[in-house]
Formats: C-alpha cells, sequence, structure tokens
C-alpha cells in the first residue's frame, strides 16, 4: 500500500475560556491519499472548520501532528491552499490581480513574467472566468466570486486543496454549477482535496470518503463512509441509483442519531439542545 500523503495523527484542540478548558478535538486520526477527495461532515460546532484550519497550519492544535508529505505541518503555506465559504478576494483588485497575487508570491523566482502571466491566465479560463478578468469583486456574482478564489488557490498548485463550505452562501444553482466545475477540475488535475460541509448530499456526489464527526465537546471521528461511485459521476444518473442513496442514508442517519443523542441528554437534564447543535444538515 502507497503511503499516505496527508495524516493526522492523535490531534486535539483544546480552548481556554473565561477560566474553563473545553476540549474541541479529541484523539483525530485520518490518513488520506494522494488524489483523494475527503468531505468533513458533522453539525455546527463540532469543529470542523477548527481541524481544516489546523491542516491548513493556520491553527496549532494543542498536541498532535499534521503529516503532509513527509513533514510536518508548523505554518501556512503554499502547498495548503485554503477557500473559504466568503472568497476573501481583495476588494481593490481585479479578478486578474487577485490571482496575480498568489502566482507572483508563490512562482517569483521559479516562473519568469510570461510565464506567470499565462499561468494566471490558464487558472481563470479552469474555471470559466476569461471574460471577467478586469472585472473588481464588487461588479461580479457570488458564484463567480467563488470561482476567482478557486482559481487562485488552484494557481499554487498545492498539494492539499482545503474548502471550508465553499458554496454554502450560493443559491441551489450555482451551488449545483459549482460542484460540477470542482468535479470536473478534480477528474482533470487529481487534486487531493479535504471539504467542510453540512451537506449531505454535496459529500455524496463529491467524495472519495466522507469523515463524520460526532458532536462536540470532544468531538472525534464517529464514522468514514467510502463511497464507492465510478467517476465521472452525473448527478442526474446518481438520483436513480442505488448505491448512492444508500450512502446518503448512511450519513443521514449518523447525524440524525447524534442529534437525538444531544436532546435526549438536554430532555434528561431538563434544558434544551445547544443551538450549536441543532443546526440542521442540508438533506
Amino acid at each position: 500500500m502507497a503511503a499516505h500523503y496527508l495524516s493526522v495523527e492523535q490531534v486535539e484542540m483544546t480552548f481556554e475560556t473565561k477560566g474553563a478548558t473545553t476540549n474541541v478535538l479529541h484523539e483525530i486520526n485520518l490518513s488520506v491519499q494522494r488524489g483523494e477527495y475527503i468531505s468533513i461532515i458533522g453539525h455546527s460546532g463540532c469543529g470542523k472548520s477548527t481541524l481544516l484550519n489546523i491542516i491548513a497550519g493556520l491553527t496549532e492544535s494543542t498536541s498532535g501532528a499534521v503529516i503532509l508529505d513527509g513533514k510536518e505541518v508548523n505554518a501556512p503555506g503554499p502547498d495548503r491552499s485554503v477557500v473559504f465559504q466568503n472568497h476573501s478576494l481583495l476588494p481593490w483588485l481585479t479578478v486578474y490581480e487577485n490571482v496575480s497575487l498568489a502566482v507572483n508570491k508563490t512562482f517569483a523566482r521559479s516562473k519568469s513574467k510570461a510565464e506567470r502571466h499565462e499561468w494566471i491566465l490558464k487558472n481563470l479560463d479552469m474555471v470559466g472566468m476569461s471574460h471577467a478578468l478586469d472585472k473588481r469583486p464588487a461588479e461580479i456574482s457570488g458564484g463567480m466570486k467563488q470561482r476567482v478564489g478557486i482559481a487562485r488557490a488552484l494557481s499554487m498548485e498545492p498539494k492539499v486543496l482545503l474548502l471550508d463550505e465553499p458554496f454554502g452562501a450560493l443559491d441551489a444553482l450555482t451551488r449545483a454549477h459549482l460542484q460540477e466545475e470542482v468535479m470536473r477540475i478534480q477528474d482533470e488535475l487529481g487534486n487531493t482535496v479535504i471539504m467542510i460541509t453540512h451537506d449531505v448530499d454535496e459529500a455524496v456526489l463529491l467524495s472519495d470518503r466522507i469523515v463524520m464527526l460526532t458532536n462536540g465537546p470532544s468531538a472525534r471521528i464517529g464514522e468514514i463512509l467510502d463511497i464507492d461511485l465510478p467517476r465521472p459521476r452525473n448527478r442526474i444518473e446518481l438520483a436513480d441509483d442505488p448505491n448512492y442513496n444508500r450512502y446518503r442514508q448512511e450519513v443521514l442517519r449518523f447525524l440524525y442519531e447524534k442529534q437525538r443523542k444531544v436532546e435526549n441528554l438536554a430532555e434528561r437534564r431538563g434544558k434544551t439542545a445547544p443551538a450549536s447543535a441543532t443546526k440542521k444538515v442540508r438533506a
């Protein structure tokens, strides 16, 4: 078996708040192969984004380690690009300039100016944004902004592409279009992708494996579901696929069981379940 490309090893995360210690993540262990598409799903407040930030090097874990391609992750780096739900584009720069900023920083020494220019154009063309090079973020739609954010992330040639609910703020039609784009790009480039999502259908459609976190505090990996569906995938064809629907039901079962556990505990204590645990997942 090939060596793991990315390993999350015994990661723990605690926060100090008002004199109390809250354990957010407990004994997180996850191995990812090169080219895999992994989705992490769970109820709000369980620590999904915290885990992604640890992998990105944006947050330091309390203990444990993240190993990427044989090297420990200790800080942010161009080998891990992040696309957030908020596109995070610089509003005073054009579409071209936003991607150029990342490319020039990453490849200042390894690519000539002409090569960097062609690379920027190639990545914007890949996400269908060649027509808007001179537009500023305020002049394009939310879906287009996310396309630019994806182009910027891919332009750095990361070893791992990290997606933190990248389609969560978009309308259903735009979300579906971007899911199709991400599938096409991943099939073409073979990127290693880790995505946070609340959307069960999105997780099953895009993923090779779905990592399901238990509710916090002290969230851990409850189950990992292998998605054995052929690629390239077509959402229309999969709608009637019994395996697709079986995977979907497996994820929903896990999430609803965890939710019911929280509600039962709250009932025994005579309290309502925490708001962070009751946010509905998108089924």
